[in-house]
């Protein structure tokens, strides 16, 4: 594993009808929706992760701790960056910031943890059993 202090991340998006708090139903506004700032704040983080693990890993977010503080109208762009902040063992601690084209949208922490993709999915079935 090579994933280390200070490893950045950055997703993309423009807000459409599919991401608005309206669709997300945490609203009924057709404003970029925080449920979909947090998943893109998710994705700049693990997707900075792939080419540092070897193939069958990945990581899951556990923890996210954001503040959303400028609403964004459909038609802008949006993206999110990730940084690296602590590396313990399996867990992993970032800062991650969300920005439209008129500036800061929302910021906050976020934890994840590296996974074997096969063991972490046989263990989610064994929930089925019994």
């Amino acid at each position: 594993m090579s994933i280390e202090v200070g490893l950045r991340g950055r997703a993309d998006a423009v807000v459409n009808e599919t991401n608005t708090a309206a669709a997300a139903g945490s609203g009924s506004l057709t404003v970029f929706g925080t449920p979909f700032m947090v998943a893109l704040m998710e994705k700049a983080a693990s997707e900075s992760f792939l080419p540092h693990l070897p193939a069958g890993d990945s990581s899951v977010g556990t923890k996210v701790n954001i503040d959303h503080v400028s609403a964004t109208p459909l038609g802008m762009k949006v993206w999110a960056e990730s940084e690296v902040t602590l590396v313990d063992g399996k867990r992993i601690e970032l800062t991650v910031t969300a920005y439209d084209e008129k500036g800061l949208i929302g910021k906050g922490t976020h934890e994840r943890f590296l996974i074997t993709d096969e063991r972490f999915l046989a263990k989610t079935a064994r929930k089925l059993e019994g």
